[in-house]
């Protein structure tokens, strides 16, 4: 005679070790909803409910995922879904996930040898750019500089001769060279002097001649060569030309005047009688000023 314990354990053994899939699939259909009802609800594809159905398991995600899947798709057939993942662990891996955690957080060994070089690499990095800010300033200065003018208040007036006379006019006239204003020194030598309409040369113990009218008076004395351009107050020429070192230039016209000097330090320079300091306006040997 058959123990009914026995018998009831039995009947309940089949449930009990019936596949995940075939219960998947055996709720799915008393619900009356098709592979593609279930996948377009969960998101997933159709080849994945079925794969689930099929307990093809190594066609899906990783073991975590996997789960989750099997998790998802049972409570959505009202299933108890930690049982059915609890029966499917055995058949799915899952991947030691601390591990991996301890492995990214192991430091990374840096040797003394290292630490110096990224020192040494760092403290050059930090010249370079000291040396690149350094250099742009110094170019946005010298720009700045060479764009703005310079001006240089003017003597007091003298009387106006009795009989004044024009020394620019008895000049005879000739065409100004074209020389750089900046050219070095070492190539000035190269070039041929040019007079100017209104540039004469004047003895330094002759007396000064008289001035017409609202004309103001230069003298350049040159102690060594030089390229110097002077401009009046129409923006002519008044002198534009390459002078010998011991010459002296003496310049007559109607301020305000413009004047470009070569190898200024080697130029003194008279407005009115007054010394001029070429010093705060020169820039790479060549000084560029205004006088009123």
């Amino acid at each position: 005679m058959t123990d009914p314990a026995e018998a009831a354990d039995t009947v309940a053994e089949p449930s009990v070790v019936a596949g995940v899939g075939a219960e998947l699939a055996a709720a799915r259909a008393v619900l009356g909803l098709s592979v593609s009802d279930v996948a377009q609800q969960l998101k997933f594809a159709a080849r994945q409910i079925e794969a689930m159905e099929q307990e093809r398991f190594e066609a899906l995600p990783s073991g975590t995922f996997a789960r989750g899947m099997v998790r998802s798709y049972a409570r959505l057939l009202k299933l108890d879904a930690e049982q059915l993942v609890g029966r499917m662990a055995a058949r799915v891996a899952v991947p030691d996930n601390a591990a991996a955690v301890a492995s990214t957080r192991r430091p990374i060994p840096i040797t003394d040898h290292n630490r110096r070089t990224n020192l040494i690499y760092g403290a050059l990095s930090v010249a370079i750019l000291g040396v690149i800010a350094a250099v742009a300033l110094e170019w946005q200065r010298e720009r700045s500089s060479a764009e703005r003018m310079s001006f240089v208040a003017p003597a007091r007036e003298p009387a106006a001769p009795a009989e004044p006379r024009r020394l620019a006019d008895a000049s005879p006239a000739a065409s100004p060279a074209t020389a750089p204003a900046d050219m070095p020194p070492s190539q000035l030598a190269s070039l041929r002097p040019v007079g100017e309409a209104r540039a004469s040369t004047s003895a330094p113990s002759a007396p000064s001649a008289p001035l017409a009218e609202g004309n103001r008076r230069i003298v350049l004395k040159f102690e060594g060569q030089s390229w110097v351009e002077i401009r009046g107050s129409d923006g002519k020429a008044l002198m534009s030309q390459l002078n010998p070192a011991g010459s002296e230039q003496t310049v007559e016209g109607k301020p305000p005047f413009k004047l470009i000097i070569g190898n200024a330090q080697q130029v003194r320079l008279s407005y009115e009688d007054r010394p001029i300091d070429l010093a705060p306006h020169v820039k790479v040997e060549v000084a560029r000023l205004t006088l009123d």
